[in-house]
């Protein structure tokens, strides 16, 4: 199997995990009082809270980001087993997924970010990003790695050329 299909493989099927437990996770926000500690993700625990606008399109862009991660993962599988794929596709359509995931992703921490930020701090608590905040800016860079090493799986097959048949 070609080093850029397998390293592709390998950084998507991180990106994915990372997305995941990013995703599924509550440990996106942690806030620090005098005499108290809490977190927060993205999914709040009590059902009488107002869920703000920001928060819902972060989970619809992480949702969609995980959906692409999956297909694009799927189809670097699929490509390995030459039975199950078609020639040369699969790593083509796995780069545009794992870009699609990247953007997905890029969108949700990105609004996530600057609508944190622009909110106003409290004067005795401290509020800080967490572990699965940072786990989503990874996952970001790894769907990168992912549709990059595609393309070069894609750029590296060998084709049927019309000399050759």
């Amino acid at each position: 199997m070609e080093p850029c299909r397998s390293l592709a493989l390998f950084a998507g099927s991180l990106g994915l995990t990372s997305s995941l437990i990013a995703l599924t996770t509550d440990f996106w926000i942690v806030a620090t009082g005098p005499h108290f500690s809490a977190h927060s993700g993205l999914w709040p625990t009590s059902q009488e809270t107002q869920v703000a606008g920001y928060i819902h399109v972060t989970q619809s862009f992480c949702i969609l980001a995980v959906l692409w991660g999956l297909v694009s993962v799927s189809f670097l599988i699929l490509s390995c087993i030459p039975a199950l794929s078609a020639p040369g596709r699969g790593p083509l359509v796995s780069t545009v997924m794992a870009f699609s995931a990247a953007l997905s992703i890029l969108v949700a921490m990105a609004v996530y970010t600057s609508m944190r930020w622009s909110q106003t701090p409290f004067s005795q608590v401290q509020t800080f990003f967490s572990w699965s905040f940072y786990l989503g800016w990874v996952s970001f860079i790894l769907f990168l790695f992912a549709g990059c090493l595609s393309l070069g799986a894609h750029c590296r097959t060998r084709r049927a050329e019309y000399e050759t048949l």
